[in-house]
């Protein structure tokens, strides 16, 4: 007897649906799995044999043979434990089709029947959604984040016994369908308070700035004068993710297996730090099976690059096209992958190889061709993707023994909050959320400046030698400001700040 049962895989961060077809027949007691499985595929068949048996099912004495079509794309993990479990158990008659009829079962099993949880089964419950399916069983450790997903029932057995009696309609031992947990609203708990930052106050407006037009920030300063301080703080101030953006990142998240157990949408703005010595697949993603990055976690919050001279030029490099594009693109001989990767880029750096250059309390002990080869680590192109520099000074003694505390971070995120009301406006229909990610076209209807303006832009654009983008970008920060101080225009004291915001274009 022939069976099937429609489970899921993953590709990138988008799911698709795979068939679980089971068929027995006389011959040698064997098991076989095929449709391009890979080991922990195949070794599924130890894991259904023995939960069934611990789920009290006599295991079959004939032969097996499991089908995962499509064929022609590889199949990965512990998925596909469930389904098979499943589909055995229809083709023995202990189920009827009809049971299983309409129905994304995934899971891993273990030898006693437990349901574990596995990674990715927001995209593969978003993908049975859209194909029509009805109804999902998923793992209890994954019930909510299957669970934001409208449109389909979600069941989560904790073992393969209870999701039998629940199939066979036993009385008293049907499941609940799972209800998801509301989500959060624009709460930023659990990120320090930008009022806790003695001092600094250009560098906090500078913050405000890249938080309301989604810009890129470099801050260069001596050690200890905050710079990560500031950098932790920034997903405080950015406006509340929406629906939308918090439903791609848990697809992220959920893909790379980090969503907690029980754990529904991620509602708060992600803030990823990865350390100086990571790889370019750690980065970006990657690898013989493409799993995202740092950049792609990420996504909808802040990538914090500290130190960044330090990082592999290498590495860097491999910044251009998520920042360019906001996706980031992985091919294997066998599949290509996308990962989104719309993230605030932080970076921070030290001025020269000692940090004291340009301080009033310590000497430099840096020459000039010292400094140039520490700054050559960076590279023209990328520091022409990052819309600000800012330059971070040491805390005087003063500020830092002073009882007053500036702007909290909640008044910092009402005006950015404001200035990304008035994008959201002007940008309706056009799938642009902010003044960082406009298109060349869109920076020529919505960045008109005067004459005034215009000459000081081009004194600047000559004198520094600024590129293409660089134009682009300052025109960008200075639309932002220019929301930020609710005026319809941009005026002559914004491109100015803007321009001032890119000090280390004649450094670099």
């Amino acid at each position: 007897m022939l069976s099937k049962v429609m489970s899921a895989g993953v590709m990138g961060v988008d799911g698709f649906l795979v068939t679980v077809e089971c068929d027995t027949s006389a011959g040698l007691n064997s098991y076989e799995v095929v449709g391009l499985a890979e080991a922990a595929v195949r070794e599924s068949r130890v894991r259904v044999r023995s939960a069934l048996v611990n789920s009290g099912v006599d295991f079959p004495t004939h032969r097996i043979v499991v089908n995962l079509a499509p064929a022609d794309v590889p199949k990965r993990g512990t998925i596909y434990d469930l389904p098979q479990a499943l589909a055995l158990l229809v083709t023995e008659g202990e189920l009827s089709p009809e049971e299983v009829e309409s129905s994304l079962v995934v899971g891993e099993l273990s030898l006693t029947g437990e349901l574990r949880p596995v990674p990715g089964v927001l995209p593969m419950t978003i993908c049975a959604r859209d194909r029509g399916l009805s109804r999902a069983f998923v793992p209890a450790s994954n019930a909510q984040e299957a669970a934001v997903v409208e449109g389909i029932t979600v069941y989560a057995p904790a073992t393969l016994g209870e999701l039998i009696a629940h199939l066979k309609g036993r009385p008293g031992e049907s499941l609940e369908p799972v209800r998801p947990t509301p989500m959060a609203g624009a709460s930023a708990s659990g990120v320090a308070d930008m009022a806790d930052v003695k001092g600094q106050e250009w560098v906090k407006e500078a913050l405000v700035v890249s938080a309301a037009g989604g810009h890129n920030v470099l801050m260069a300063g001596p050690p200890g004068s905050g710079k990560t301080m500031l950098a932790r703080r920034l997903p405080g101030i950015m406006p509340p993710m929406s629906p939308e953006e918090a439903l791609e990142t848990t697809k992220v998240y959920s893909v790379s297996g980090l969503l907690g157990r029980h754990t529904g949408l991620v509602t708060q703005r992600p803030f990823r730090a990865p350390h100086h010595t990571i790889s370019n697949v750690g980065l970006v993603g990657g690898g013989s099976i493409p799993r995202p990055g740092e950049v792609s976690l990420a996504h909808n919050g802040v990538l914090f690059l500290d130190e960044l001279p330090e990082f592999p030029r290498t590495v860097l490099e491999c910044l251009r096209q998520p920042l360019e594009d906001r996706i980031v693109t992985i091919s294997r001989a066998s599949m290509s992958c996308l990962f989104p990767s719309g993230f605030v880029l932080v970076a921070a750096l030290n001025p020269c190889p000692c940090g004291n250059r340009g301080s009033t309390r310590k000497e430099c002990t840096c020459d000039e061709f010292a400094v140039k080869r520490y700054m050559s680590r960076i590279s023209g192109p990328l520091m022409d993707r990052i819309d600000m520099h800012v330059d971070v000074r040491g805390v005087e003694f003063d500020q830092l023994r002073t009882q007053k505390n500036g702007p909290t971070s909640a008044e910092l995120r009402a005006r950015v909050i404001r200035a990304r009301e008035l994008q959201a406006q002007r940008f309706a229909g056009t799938g642009t959320f902010c003044n960082g990610s406009m298109s060349s076209s869109q920076v020529a209807s919505f960045c008109k400046i005067d004459s005034k303006a215009e000459k000081t832009l081009a004194t600047a654009f000559e004198k520094r030698g600024l590129s293409a983008r660089s134009y682009d970008r300052v025109l960008k920060v200075a639309r932002t400001l220019a929301d930020l101080d609710d005026r319809l225009d941009i005026g002559l004291d914004h491109v100015a700040q803007a321009l001032n915001y890119r000090q280390l274009d004649t450094v670099i």
